[in-house]
C-alpha cells in the first residue's frame, strides 16, 4: 500500500497545489514536484490575479465580455462563465489563506488595469503576486497529512489501468512505480520548447507528451501567446518579463527611433490586448529593419516607479537600466499556452480518470489569445472543479489498484547531445509571432524524425531523455496543426 494513493498530481504550482487542497482530508494524495516545490511557472507571475471581487463598479459580465474580446471570441463561453463567476470564491479562499495583497491608503484592497480589461480588477501583491501566492499555497498544503509532497520527483511515464493509472517516476536516480485511481496533470507550459522564454526551466510539456502518448485529445497547441514585453537580453535562454502592469500603469512602448507607434495598430496602444501589441511590434521590426524596441515609464513619479515594481527596477538595475530615468529594451518572448490537454468544464480529460488544469490543459477560457492575469484565476477555479469531480467519483472506486510494471532496457544507450537545442532552434525559426513559411515544412519534418528516433530507440531513461521526448512531442504537435 505504501505505492498506492486516490489521487496522484503531477505539478506542484498553484493549479497543482490548490487541487489538492481541495480534495477531501481523507483522500489520500501523491503530489509529483519535478524539481523544487518553489520552482514553477506560478511564482514567476508578477502582474496579479483578476477578478471580480467586491468590486462596485465592476460585475462578472464585465469581465467575462474582456476574456471574450481578448480571445477573439473563440473561447469556450461555458467555462469563461465558470471562470469569471468563481473568482469571488477564489480570491476569498487565498485571502484567508494568508495571501497578502497590496491595498490603498484607506485599508481596502489595491486594483490594478492591464491590456484588454475595462476596469481596475487586478489584485496583486507588488509585482511579485504569483510568488506570493505560491509561498501561501506552499505553507498551507504542509499542514495537511494526507498529503505526501515528493520534491525533485520527475514524472517519466504514465499507463492507464483496469483500476486507474500507474505512474513511473524517477527520483535520485532510480525510478519507481506508484499507483491511483484518479491522476491530475497540473505540468506547466512549454516555454522551453522555444530558444526564448520567460517560462521557468522545467516547462517542458511533460504532462502533454504523457497524455497525448495515452491518446487524450490535444487541442490547440499553436495557440502560443508571446508576451511582448520581455527584456531584450537574448544571451539567456529565460527573459525577465516586464509586467503587463508597467504598461497598465502608463508606460510608452517605444520603436528603434524612440517613436511611439501603438496608433497605426490598434486604438487601444499600449492597452492593447498581448497578442495584438506583439503582432505591431513584428510588423514594425519589418518597417523599420530592427529589432530593437523599448518600453518607457520614466515619466512616472520615481517613487512611485519604485514602490509599484521593487522587483522589476532592481532586476533592470542590475542590467544597467534605471527605469525610472530611461526606456528599457524589450521584445516579445514566448510565454503562454493557451490550448493543451483537452479538458470539460470540470477538468477531465477524454480519457476516464485523468484530469488536467493549469497551462497544460485546454478549457477553453483564452481562445486565441489570454487576457493578462487571467492564468492564475484559471490555475485556481479549474484545479478546483477537478477536486470537486474527484470527490464525486472516490467512493465509486474500486478498492484494489492495478499495477503496471514498467520496461528496463539492458541496452539502453545515452541520449545523444543536441536534440533539445536542435528543436528550440526549428520552433524559433519556424512559429515565433508570425509564422515563417518558409521554413515551417522542412521543420516538422526534421522535428518528425527526432520524435520517431526518441520513441523507437531505447534510450536511458533519464531527464534530459524524458524533456527531449517531451519537446519533440510538443513541437511536432504545434507544427502540424499550423502547416
Amino acid at each position: 500500500m505504501e505505492n498506492t494513493y486516490d489521487v496522484i498530481i503531477a505539478g506542484c504550482g498553484a493549479a497543482g497545489l490548490y487541487g489538492a487542497m481541495n480534495l477531501p482530508k481523507t483522500c489520500r494524495i501523491l503530489l509529483l514536484c519535478k524539481k523544487e516545490l518553489t520552482l514553477c511557472n506560478s511564482a514567476l507571475a508578477q502582474g496579479g490575479i483578476a477578478g471580480v471581487y467586491d468590486s462596485p463598479d465592476d460585475s462578472t459580465e464585465l469581465h467575462k465580455n474582456d476574456t471574450m474580446i481578448a480571445g477573439g471570441f473563440k473561447n469556450n463561453p461555458e467555462t469563461v462563465q465558470i471562470l469569471v463567476e468563481s473568482a469571488a470564491h477564489e480570491i476569498k479562499a487565498i485571502l484567508d489563506m494568508g495571501v497578502d495583497f497590496d491595498k490603498t491608503p484607506d485599508g481596502n484592497l489595491h486594483r490594478t488595469l492591464e491590456g484588454g480589461h475595462s476596469r481596475h480588477r487586478i489584485f496583486h501583491h507588488k509585482d511579485t503576486t504569483g510568488e506570493e501566492i505560491l509561498n501561501t499555497l506552499i505553507r498551507n498544503v504542509k499542514t495537511f497529512p494526507n498529503i505526501t509532497i515528493m520534491e525533485n520527483s520527475m514524472l517519466v511515464d504514465l499507463k492507464k489501468t483496469r483500476t486507474g493509472f500507474s505512474v513511473n517516476v524517477l527520483k535520485d536516480g532510480e525510478c519507481s512505480a506508484y499507483h491511483s485511481h484518479f491522476v491530475m496533470l497540473a505540468t506547466g507550459g512549454i516555454g522551453r520548447v522555444y530558444e526564448f522564454t520567460t517560462n521557468s526551466k522545467i516547462a517542458t510539456g511533460d504532462g502533454i507528451a504523457f497524455a497525448y502518448e495515452n491518446g487524450a485529445e490535444i487541442r490547440n497547441l499553436h495557440l502560443i501567446q508571446f508576451h511582448p514585453t520581455a527584456f531584450n537580453n537574448h544571451h539567456t535562454r529565460e527573459c525577465f518579463l516586464i509586467s503587463e502592469a508597467v504598461r497598465g500603469e502608463g508606460a510608452y512602448l517605444l520603436n528603434c527611433n524612440k517613436e511611439r507607434f501603438m496608433h497605426r495598430y490598434d486604438e487601444r496602444l499600449e492597452l492593447a490586448p498581448r497578442d495584438v501589441v506583439s503582432h505591431a511590434i513584428a510588423l514594425e521590426s519589418q518597417a523599420t529593419n530592427s529589432k530593437d524596441f523599448y518600453l518607457d515609464i520614466s515619466h512616472k513619479d520615481s517613487e512611485f516607479i519604485k514602490n509599484r515594481f521593487p522587483m522589476i527596477y532592481e532586476k533592470v538595475l542590475e542590467q544597467g537600466y534605471d527605469m525610472t530615468k530611461e526606456p528599457i529594451p524589450i521584445y516579445p518572448c514566448q510565454h503562454y499556452l493557451m490550448g493543451g490537454i483537452q479538458v470539460n468544464s470540470n477538468s477531465e480529460t477524454t480519457i476516464k480518470g485523468l484530469y488536467a488544469a493549469g497551462e497544460c490543459s485546454n478549457t477553453g477560457v483564452h481562445g486565441n489569445n489570454r487576457l493578462a492575469s487571467n492564468s492564475l484565476l484559471e490555475a485556481l477555479v479549474f484545479s478546483r472543479q477537478a477536486a470537486l469531480d474527484i470527490t464525486e467519483k472516490l467512493n465509486d472506486v474500486p478498492d484494489e489498484f492495478e499495477e503496471t510494471v514498467f520496461p528496463v532496457y539492458e541496452d539502453a544507450k545515452p541520449l545523444p547531445k543536441g536534440m533539445r537545442t536542435e528543436i528550440r532552434k526549428i520552433m524559433q525559426s519556424s512559429y515565433f509571432v508570425l509564422p515563417n513559411h518558409a521554413t515551417l515544412l522542412d521543420g516538422f519534418e526534421r522535428v518528425k524524425e527526432i520524435k520517431k528516433l526518441l520513441n523507437t530507440e531505447h534510450f536511458i531513461i533519464d531527464s534530459d531523455y524524458v524533456e527531449a521526448k517531451s519537446l519533440a512531442t510538443v513541437a511536432y504537435i504545434i507544427l502540424k496543426e499550423v502547416i
